[in-house]
């Protein structure tokens, strides 16, 4: 079988000028169809070609989501070579550390901006420039328009058609690094075949077809969005993208996809921003909405509207027109697909949405994965779990509750790290690293990372992860880390969600200066005590934050304290915060 991009340019061509992507640059969505898809990858393709890349090369894609982005990958993997992404949020370091151990003899950068950064680790590469310019720093730079410009020779084409017959699924695709929560990023392996076994899981759960429409806001640097696009152009869908992630309720507004997969993190914004406006409206409309979403509740609980009694259903009726068609629209209106995954999410925002008529599936997946494992679907769903296991796919609890995988989806291993590789893939199964367990009917539960797992003085293993998503869903909250290894208590770094702050002190008349003075104030101490108690309820007493200090500023990636992927980095952390942590303890 042909490789997976080549399997979507033949599946291109028969779409002609269905539109495969879209962006937009001063004001205007300028749109990508699929024939225009299909012969923009031949020709940077064959471009690639004509610099001496070569099956199995290495090239290293440093660029933001943008049409260049696929493009490039698409025609990487054409000609045989091999993608590297790399987030357009690394530091130089980051960079130089991958392009080093991955071997890329081609580096393909996103902007001016992301060429200057480059060009420090360039030397004796190739440096190609997707976007505007090239700056005097990077003065090597070809631009992308330029190489796809050039005819294609009868040479050239002829070695696209021989690599294109010598393709195979089993091919290496890509070396994806981790993002390094817990230790330094590794290299994991991906052929074709990782990647595409999950397509047939997707068809089986879900509806996607050309009428749909998907935004594109995660990372392509990251698994999970890059695997969801291939499917997206394989079923012959729409792809708007997002150029600034932070924009991305407006283009929800504007876009108004019909299928998306997203990070916990969006959710959670959208639930903070309805409550911190129900809470400051008057009472008639705050009781309407709480009336509505429970109605709602009440509606889907009866198999979706299927079991509603003629009461309910007009109950509904009027719920869905005052309020619950509202939320819908904040999120851009009704959805075929919309997925959670690569952090956990809580049941309350899960059983909110679905209250509006929007089911979120949450998943289960890893980069080793490709990324999928499991996953809920609109058939098949169970809330505060990931779902069940996709096709082919097998999942087992170790004795000591680490989960197993094994599958077509598993990697061969971590690029020149034989030790890691051996540690991880064991007598066929994928060690996961993460611990948890399935119910009774095959459903899969994560508790946490194994050494994410916090280990109090006293011998209790606390799962932070879990503590994080149940306090820190409050909306006066905006990050969260749970700190306490080998200590008497559990205790948190909290930075509030500062405008729903900002709004309650001045409704309270407390006045302030900046964020500092704001969180100094003995009001605005009790009231996160208050919240994080509140939202404690579920925890076990060992698992209840006893002792909680408040920060001015947000947990960075920049600053190394999160990864590009949002998941909290605990021993960078632990170490920065060490002043502050102590005092919590003594």
């Amino acid at each position: 079988m042909q490789n997976l991009a080549l399997d979507i340019r033949d599946r291109a061509r028969g779409r002609g000028a269905r539109v495969a992507m879209r962006h937009k640059s001063d004001g205007r969505w300028l749109e990508i169809t699929y024939a225009e898809l299909d012969a923009t990858v031949e020709r940077i393709a064959a471009g690639l070609v004509r610099l001496g890349v070569t099956p199995g090369d290495r090239v290293a894609l440093y660029a933001p989501n943008m049409p260049a982005w696929t493009l490039c990958d698409l025609a990487v993997l054409s000609v045989g070579a091999v993608t590297v992404p790399v987030y357009a949020t690394s530091t130089a370091e980051q960079l130089a550390a991958i392009v080093e151990d991955s071997g890329a003899r081609v580096l393909v950068a996103g902007t001016p901006q992301e060429a200057v950064t480059a060009a420090g680790v360039a030397a004796g590469r190739t440096l190609i420039l997707c976007e505007g310019e090239a700056p005097a720093q990077a003065p090597g730079a070809i631009a992308l328009a330029t190489l796809a410009a050039a005819a294609i020779e009868p040479g050239t084409a002829a070695e696209l058609r021989r690599r294109e017959a010598a393709a195979s699924d089993d091919d290496l695709a890509s070396i994806i690094y981790t993002s390094g929560t817990t230790g330094d990023p590794k290299g994991v392996l991906l052929t074709h075949a990782n990647f595409r076994c999950q397509f047939a899981s997707l068809d089986r759960r879900f509806e996607l077809g050309p009428d749909d429409h998907s935004l594109c806001f995660l990372p392509l640097s990251h698994v999970y969005e890059r695997a969801w696009s291939y499917y997206v152009y394989f079923k012959g869908a729409r792809n708007s993208f997002v150029a600034d992630p932070k924009q991305v309720v407006a283009y929800l507004a504007e876009v108004r996809p019909t299928a998306m997969v997203s990070a916990p993190r969006l959710y959670e914004k959208v639930h903070t921003a309805v409550h911190e406006k129900i809470a400051r409206a008057p009472r008639l409309r705050r009781t309407l909405f709480h009336w509505a979403v429970r109605t709602g509740g009440a509606y889907q609980a009866a198999d979706r509207g299927r079991r509603a009694g003629p009461g309910l259903k007009l109950r509904h009726a009027v719920a869905d027109r005052l309020v619950l068609r509202k939320i819908r629209d904040l999120m851009g209106g009704p959805k075929s697909v919309l997925s959670a995954g690569g952090a956990p999410l809580s049941s309350d925002i899960e059983n909110f949405f679905l209250a509006a008529g929007l089911l979120i599936c949450q998943g289960y997946g890893l980069t080793e994965t490709a990324p999928m494992i499991t996953c809920n679907a609109p058939g098949a769903w169970r809330f505060g779990t990931v779902g069940k296991p996709i096709d082919g796919v097998e999942v087992r609890i170790a004795d000591d509750g680490e989960i197993l995988v094994r599958g077509p989806n598993v990697t061969a291993g971590y690029h020149n790290r034989p030790a890691e590789t051996a540690a991880a893939l064991r007598d066929g199964w994928l060690h996961t690293g993460d611990i948890g367990h399935l119910d009774a009917d095959g459903y899969l539960v994560v508790t946490d990372r194994i050494k994410d797992l916090i280990v109090t003085s006293t011998g209790k293993k606390v799962a932070p992860q879990r503590i994080e998503m149940l306090v820190g869903g409050d909306h006066f909250i905006d990050q969260l880390a749970v700190v306490g290894d080998r200590r008497q208590y559990v205790s948190a770094l909290v930075v509030p969600a500062f405008e729903a702050l900002k709004a309650w002190a001045l409704e309270k008349r407390i006045a302030f200066r900046d964020h500092e003075d704001l969180i100094g104030k003995p009001e605005v101490v009790q009231l996160m005590e208050e919240r994080i108690r509140s939202r404690s309820q579920q925890l076990a007493p060992f698992e209840t934050i006893r002792k909680f200090t408040l920060l001015a500023r947000q947990f960075t990636q920049q600053t190394g304290e999160i990864t590009p992927t949002l998941k909290v980095r605990r021993k960078v952390i632990a170490e920065k915060y060490r002043h502050l942590i102590d005092r919590m303890y003594n």
